[in-house]
């Protein structure tokens, strides 16, 4: 069992390293539909794996000067708040209950539904993103703080949200950033916010911390061969695969 959750491990970090998705939006099914894992289980393990495996992106994006710290900020006002308060909801319920458990699974499902459009019309919105929708400072700081709120609840709900939905709205929020330094901004908000939302599964009881350790062996040597890679293959073809994979998974955990 644990060769499946160490290649499973390496897959997912493999897709990571490829196309800078996939962490949380393929690692939490995978855990549910393929090994049975209790929903809630695999997210607050989920939320982890992404804190860790993430922050090494936070150093390499540093020192290139690919984060916009004040975006990063405005993020947090809205989703660290939005995580607690999520956390405090999931601790007022039975997290095991059918009930429960079919609430998780639904709106994992519709989060991966939105992960693949985002993936799928990404490069459209990277064309067609010159175009300011908000005038004012005022206004994108507003819908910025929004936007981690949303991020924020939908992350410690399902472990999916902080990677491709992040970036594809902060493309259309601030057009005149470029597509790196979004995705760098993205990757350092989503290490606090995964980890406040792991820490909050902590207090759960949801983490499993043997099966963290399994998954990040196979995930770590993934995201290395994966981003050395990701020059050398048809990044277009890549992405159609993982959206075409993420609408699957994304019914299958609706329509159960």
């Amino acid at each position: 069992m644990d060769i499946g959750f160490i290649l499973s491990g390496f897959i997912v970090g493999l897709l990571v390293g490829l196309t800078g998705v996939g962490g949380g939006s393929l690692m939490t099914p995978i855990l549910v539909l393929f090994f049975h894992i209790k929903p809630a289980l695999a997210v607050g393990t989920d939320l982890l794996y992404a804190s860790v495996t993430k922050s090494v992106g936070i150093f390499a994006h540093g020192k290139l000067g690919n984060i916009d710290w004040k975006i990063v900020k405005r993020l947090m006002f809205g989703s660290i708040p939005a995580s607690i308060l999520t956390t405090f909801y999931l601790k007022q319920i039975d997290i095991t209950s059918t009930g429960a458990v079919d609430i998780i699974k639904f709106y994992l499902g519709i989060a991966l539904l939105l992960t693949s459009i985002a993936v799928i019309f990404r490069p459209y919105l990277i064309e067609r993103s010159k175009v300011t929708l908000l005038k004012s400072d005022n206004a994108i700081a507003i819908a910025t703080i929004l936007l981690g709120l949303v991020l924020g609840g939908m992350v410690t709900l399902t472990s999916v949200g902080a990677g491709a939905l992040g970036v594809t709205a902060l493309l259309l929020i601030y057009p005149k950033i470029g597509i790196t330094k979004i995705v760098g901004t993205d990757i350092a908000h989503a290490v606090p916010l995964t980890l406040v939302a792991g820490l909050g599964h902590v207090s759960l009881g949801t983490v499993d911390y043997s099966l963290l350790g399994v998954l990040l062996i196979g995930s770590i040597p993934g995201i290395y061969i994966g981003s050395h890679l990701s020059s050398r293959v048809s990044e277009q073809t890549v992405r159609y695969v993982l959206a075409l994979i993420l609408i699957y998974v994304g019914q299958k955990l609706i329509f159960h």
